[in-house]
């Protein structure tokens, strides 16, 4: 079975003041909150189990859910980290439970809102055999940018503004440099890896993407660049929400 993780922990603060009331997850897009609208796309995918992990107002998104259970389509499990924020990372691995017996796993932020196909994507990642297939796109503008060879395999990350490269010795020139779209696929064996990163660092908070960087010389993490056009939103400031509710109509 394909299993899905949905990242609905975040506290939301660049989204203030909609968020002092409200998980950043439940802001309505189209007259949907964001997280039915991730949900949605990862069943029509043919995802048929999907972990949501929760803290900021951890209690109006599990409410949510079990209102909605019965016409969401696959079942949905709640990891509650109301007690620590675990970070995206801590978070997928936190997770290990629910999915570690899953034929793939696609892994979605729950403010990103995009019409690329998670069928195409899983499609490559599946010919590619790797641990993690990223959605990346080459010409958006980031401060961070993940650094891949001609190959798309991962080499590491870029910090554009402090020219700080991870991990430390890469040679950044000659590599190809694009956005991270916070969508991904990966292998259940990620688990193993992410186990061995959390007691390497000594703690079980940690972001993915760091992960991915510190690990790109030991792990098979290839990019994936959507076909185009294509609409993506990180809905996670009031300019770009601004800007999906224009585009993004009610059905």
């Amino acid at each position: 079975m394909i299993k899905g993780m949905i990242f609905a922990a975040g506290l939301g603060t660049r989204l203030r003041p909609l968020t002092d009331s409200m998980p950043k997850a439940m802001v309505e897009v189209g007259g949907r909150p964001m997280l039915r609208r991730v949900i949605d796309k990862l069943v029509a995918a043919g995802v048929g189990e999907i972990v949501v992990n929760v803290h900021h107002f951890a209690d109006q998104i599990k409410d949510y859910l079990a209102a909605e259970a019965d016409g969401i389509g696959a079942r949905v499990v709640v990891a509650d980290e109301s007690r620590q924020l675990l970070d995206t990372g801590g978070g997928l691995l936190a997770a290990a439970e629910w999915l570690d017996d899953a034929e793939a796993i696609v892994v979605h932020n729950a403010d990103i809102l995009s019409d690329a196909s998670l069928d195409l994507m899983l499609a490559y990642h599946d010919y590619r055999g790797g641990v993690a297939t990223l959605l990346i796109d080459p010409l958006r503008e980031s401060s961070r940018r993940l650094l891949f060879d001609s190959g798309l395999r991962l080499r590491g990350r870029i910090n554009l503004k402090t020219g700080e490269v991870t991990p430390p010795g890469l040679e950044a020139e000659g590599l190809e440099r694009a956005a991270f779209g916070g969508i991904h696929v990966v292998s259940p064996k990620i688990f193993g890896q992410l186990a061995g990163y959390a007691s390497h660092t000594g703690s079980e908070v940690f972001s993915i993407t760091d992960f991915y960087a510190w690990m790109s010389d030991t792990l098979e993490v290839s990019g994936y660049v959507a076909e185009r056009p294509s609409l993506w939103f990180d809905v996670g400031r009031p300019e770009s929400l601004a800007e999906a509710r224009q585009i993004i109509q009610p059905a």
